[in-house]
């Protein structure tokens, strides 16, 4: 008999690839102590939504059963969920206030040097006008005190202070070494604007988004360690190239009507144990299952 099971009706590449891309993620969630039945009824709120939201029914109101047979979810879940009102995901303010930030400390040719390098700071401006980590925080928001800022950076490890009293940037972008919450905020960021520009491309619509790789396998320690430097250096030369292009374009449409668009370009680097002969006998073991 065949199999009946519903993801018998679903293409064996897409499984494959949902598969792996799930691995690390399931491992992160059993790390942080998050089960199954946890995970299940996020994905439940997810089916939900992304039904209500990306797939309208010809202008007519979504009833509790045309979802729950759009998405596999129960119609009782269905109704309890539609009920809920999820606030969705909120930015940390220190991620908000952090991002903008580094993105004018190395975007700003009075910050940087010669080369693009951010230039240590001293905490308040030597002189009127001349650039400061105080400046720097007001020209974003008077809201908050640089004290608490500076602080919070040097819990996130964002920066120390030398021995001249100067405020060193760590990171050339805002990438927190501690803090759940800004760790958990950027995985969710930007591997949902990665997944979501192959998404993109995979379904078709329009003119395909960016996104690309590099990939080897069979390489030694040493020559993977070479790469990721390279990569290090190369990578922060195009952020900082972008960067720049942006702060340059985002001065020029403030306030403008039109002005409704994000973009988000990233970079990431990933070494590990070859796994093409594990990959090689999964496919053979299914091949040979069907």
């Amino acid at each position: 008999m065949a199999d009946q099971t519903p993801i018998a009706t679903t293409p064996k590449p897409l499984i494959g690839a949902v598969k792996r891309l799930l691995r690390p993620l399931v491992r992160l969630l059993i790390s942080k102590g998050m089960g199954l039945p946890a995970l299940t009824e996020l994905l439940k709120q997810v089916y939900v939504d992304v039904a209500l939201t990306e797939f309208p029914n010809d202008g007519k109101k979504q009833t509790d059963s045309g979802i729950s047979i759009l998405t596999g979810v129960h119609r009782k879940d269905v109704k309890r969920l539609r009920a809920q009102k999820d606030k969705g995901p909120t930015t940390p303010r220190s991620v908000s206030i952090g991002g903008q930030l580094v993105s004018r400390w190395v975007g700003s040719p009075e910050t940087t040097d010669k080369k693009g390098r951010p230039l240590p700071l001293p905490r308040q401006a030597e002189s009127p006008g001349a650039p400061s980590f105080d400046a720097l925080v007001a020209g974003i928001s008077t809201d908050v005190r640089p004290r608490a800022v500076l602080e919070e950076w040097v819990r996130l490890g964002m920066a120390h202070i030398d021995k001249e009293d100067r405020v060193v940037l760590n990171h050339l972008a805002f990438v927190p070494q501690k803090g759940l919450e800004e760790k958990a905020f950027y995985l969710g960021r930007n591997i949902h604007d990665h997944i979501a520009a192959a998404t993109h491309n995979l379904l078709g619509e329009g003119n395909p988004q960016l996104e690309r790789s590099v990939h080897y396998s069979a390489l030694t320690p040493e020559s993977a360690a070479e790469l990721a430097e390279a990569a290090h250096k190369s990578g922060m030369e195009a952020l900082l190239d972008i960067n720049r292009l942006a702060l340059e374009l985002a001065a020029k449409d403030k306030g403008k009507e039109n002005a409704t668009r994000r973009v988000n370009f990233g970079l990431y680097f990933y070494k590990g144990s070859s796994d093409f002969k594990k990959l090689r006998l999964e496919t053979e073991s299914e091949d040979s299952d069907a």
